[in-house]
This record gives structure tokens, C-alpha cells and sequence, in this order.
């Protein structure tokens, strides 16, 4: 790999079969992310955009074809050195928040932490940190129930870093918001992620968001366009 590369794709296929038909959804993707990237992909619905990224985070598998993040060769790893990469190495946001109901906002951000071996005061600061980071310092005894849509959303951005990946992977981080909201979290995940150097990868339908990134493809009939 590169050495400026945190992310290396090569010949990168992915297919599904329905029955006896055979359905291609990548095809022979080549692609070079250098660390520190903010990057945006867009595409029509059913395009790939979602099994690009879950192949990327090692919650799916190519077809064919070669990844490389960071350290990891995913295509060699089993199921135990994907757990390992998705836990050390990857932090993910989601369409939806996903934040324990019965947890508080610094709870949630900090349980990752905490199952993933970090001391309680380590994690507790971490959360707490990031919490400010996302503007929700004073919400950090609210649990979900009590927050709005666009508060959940930040909460989420704040666990998807507290373990300190060197990736954080969006997919459609603001489908769920309204458009004031949606702006919102957006602004605040490229600014965390560039202040605190991380590389961004967001999967997005909504012009707004790719906008903000510094490299922003399209993938068009399984292949990946540089916009």
C-alpha cells in the first residue's frame, strides 16, 4: 500500500445471486484514499453505496478483489480479525442512532469504550469529551427519549469516535433528519472528524452533505465516477 493510503481497493467486484440470475452491484472498483480524507459518495438508490461502505467496515465481503485499511488485508482476515478491525480500528454512524434506550447519552458513547477494555474514568472522559465536542455537554444525563432526532444523531457521532478509529464510516448519517438538522450534523461530523484527524468516508443521497467533503464520487452502474 501506499504510504499515504489509509484505504486501497483493488478489482473490487461484488454480486449476489437470485435463483439462477447472477446480479453485479460492484464491478472492478480500483480506489486510493489517503488518510485524512473527508470523502462523499453519492449514487441512485440500489447503486452499491451502502455494500461499498459495509465491505470497507468489514461487515460484508467482496466477491473478488482486494481491500486494504490501514494494517488490515479484510479479504484475509477471519471472523475474529474483523471483529478485531471493526473494534479497534473502525467507527460507524448510521441512518438510524441506534443508542441503548435505558442508557444516557454519556453512557452510550462510553459503553464502546468500556467493553472494549478502556478503564471506566478513561472512558467516561472520553465521552464526556466528545459530547462536547458535538455541543450535547449539557444533555449528557438525557437518555434518547428525551433528546431530539438531531440530538440522537450527534450522540451517535460521538460514540462512532470514542474508541479513536482512524476511519469513521457514514452511511446516510442524515436520511432521517429534517433539513435544518440534517445541516447540522453534518457540519458537526466533518468538523469532529477534522479536528480530531480522522478520515471520513459518508455514503449520501443529499447533495448538501457531499458538498462538504474534499473528494466526492458517484457510483453509476457499479463503477465509481470522480465528481
Amino acid at each position: 500500500m501506499n504510504e499515504s493510503s489509509l484505504i486501497e481497493l483493488r478489482a473490487l467486484s461484488k454480486t449476489f445471486r437470485s435463483g439462477t440470475e447472477t446480479l453485479s452491484i460492484l464491478s472492478d472498483i480500483d480506489l486510493d484514499l489517503p488518510k485524512g480524507a473527508k470523502v462523499a459518495i453519492t449514487g441512485e438508490s440500489g447503486s452499491g453505496k451502502s455494500t461499498l461502505l459495509n465491505i470497507v467496515g468489514g461487515l460484508d465481503g467482496a466477491t473478488s478483489g482486494s481491500v486494504v485499511v490501514g494494517p488490515y488485508r479484510l479479504d484475509g482476515l477471519d471472523e475474529r480479525g474483523l471483529t478485531a478491525y471493526r473494534s479497534r480500528f473502525v467507527g460507524f454512524v448510521f441512518q438510524f442512532h441506534y443508542l441503548l434506550k435505558d442508557f444516557t447519552a454519556l453512557e452510550n458513547v462510553m459503553l464502546p469504550a468500556y467493553i472494549a477494555g478502556a478503564p471506566k474514568k478513561e472512558a467516561f472522559d472520553r465521552a464526556r469529551a466528545l459530547l462536547a465536542d458535538v455541543r450535547l455537554e449539557a444533555r449528557s444525563a438525557h437518555y434518547p427519549s428525551q433528546l431530539s432526532g438531531g440530538e440522537r444523531q450527534r450522540v451517535a457521532v460521538a460514540r462512532a469516535l470514542v474508541n479513536e478509529p482512524e476511519l469513521v464510516l457514514a452511511d446516510e448519517p442524515t436520511g432521517n433528519l429534517d433539513p435544518a438538522n440534517s445541516a447540522g450534523v453534518a457540519e458537526l461530523l466533518f468538523d469532529v472528524a477534522d479536528k480530531r484527524g480522522k478520515t471520513l468516508l459518508v455514503v449520501t443521497h443529499d447533495a448538501r452533505v457531499a458538498e462538504r467533503a474534499d473528494v466526492r464520487f458517484e457510483l453509476q452502474a457499479g463503477s465509481m465516477v470522480r465528481r
